[in-house]
């Protein structure tokens, strides 16, 4: 089981000090994809950077540009381009003059019209990219490297702050829930890839964009590639045993689950046959989908 973390105190607009280097303010935009809201992010004192500005809300921006009175944001971070972490920068770099850095969009989402997200900010583009990763961002006693962390989607990056040996894990590994990863632009072989790279890493803390921080670190990433395995393990015994369409697999899988959820939960079983069929596990006629057959190899 996962040793999920969930509780956590704020006001919607307020910032808090939840670190030495770290504040924090919380938008106003809860539901079941940002659990309580987006945390917003701000590292440093004077010269600050902000990760992750979230929705466009104007309160949100007010509350941001609030918090760091008298300051000058240098930086704007962006983790990926989904509706709830980056539609902010563009209003937050017109009141302040900071640099956007982030990876552009990689990869258009699905078009089966299954809601899997809070929505996408398709026009999401940075000033800097830093798409690979390992650059060195810094500022008055701060020090941020971004961190390629694929999978959730094509694009996404993580920041570690080296002072504090912490990670803002944008959606890649919450406290609060599993993370998204639906085709074709979230990829679980890279996904995977990105949490063995991260658990090795060996961070402190993980500070996600929504919910708590993560302070036991290592077990609970072995927690979250456990899980993941044990659906693989799941969807190989379901085809052993004759359900070889994903649609046959998700009512067995996710019976627990309210079936409002069962499209949603169909992508991500795409995403491990995906994954499966190129590791050479599983094999289906032509490229691997929804509706394909699938066998083992």
């Amino acid at each position: 089981m996962i040793p999920f973390v969930r509780e956590i105190k704020f006001d919607y607009g307020a910032c808090d000090q939840v670190s030495p280097l770290i504040r924090r303010v919380v938008a106003n935009n809860p539901g079941p994809f940002t659990y309580l809201g987006t945390g917003t992010y701000i590292i440093g004192r004077g010269e600050v950077a902000v990760i992750d500005p979230g929705p466009d809300l104007p309160d949100h921006l007010d509350a941001i540009l609030a918090a760091t009175q008298g300051e000058t944001i240098t930086h704007i971070l962006i983790t990926h381009h989904h509706a709830d972490h980056s539609p902010l920068a563009g209003p937050l770099k017109a009141r302040t003059g900071a640099t956007i850095y982030g990876c552009p969009v990689r990869q258009m989402p699905g078009k089966d019209g299954v809601v899997v997200e809070a929505g996408h900010d398709l026009n999401f583009t940075p000033d800097i990219d830093i798409c690979g990763g390992g650059q060195i961002l810094s500022g008055p006693g701060w020090t941020l490297e971004a961190v390629a962390t694929p999978g959730h989607t094509s694009n996404h990056i993580c920041f570690a702050l080296r002072e504090e040996n912490a990670l803002f894990s944008g959606d890649h590994i919450m406290g609060w829930s599993t993370t998204v990863v639906s085709p074709p632009d979230g990829d679980m072989t890279a996904y995977m890839d990105s949490l063995e790279r991260v658990k090795a890493r060996g961070y402190a803390t993980l500070w996600p964009t929504h919910g708590p921080p993560v302070t036991d670190v290592d077990p609970f990433i072995a927690a979250y590639i456990a899980h993941r395995r044990g659906r693989e393990a799941q969807v190989i015994e379901a085809i052993r045993n004759g359900q070889t369409r994903i649609k046959d697999m998700v009512p067995t899988l996710y019976a627990q689950v309210d079936p409002r959820l069962h499209p949603a939960a169909a992508r991500s079983l795409l995403g491990h046959t995906i994954d499966l069929v190129r590791r050479g596990i599983l094999t289906t006629e032509g490229e691997a989908g929804l509706d394909s057959d699938y066998q083992l190899a």
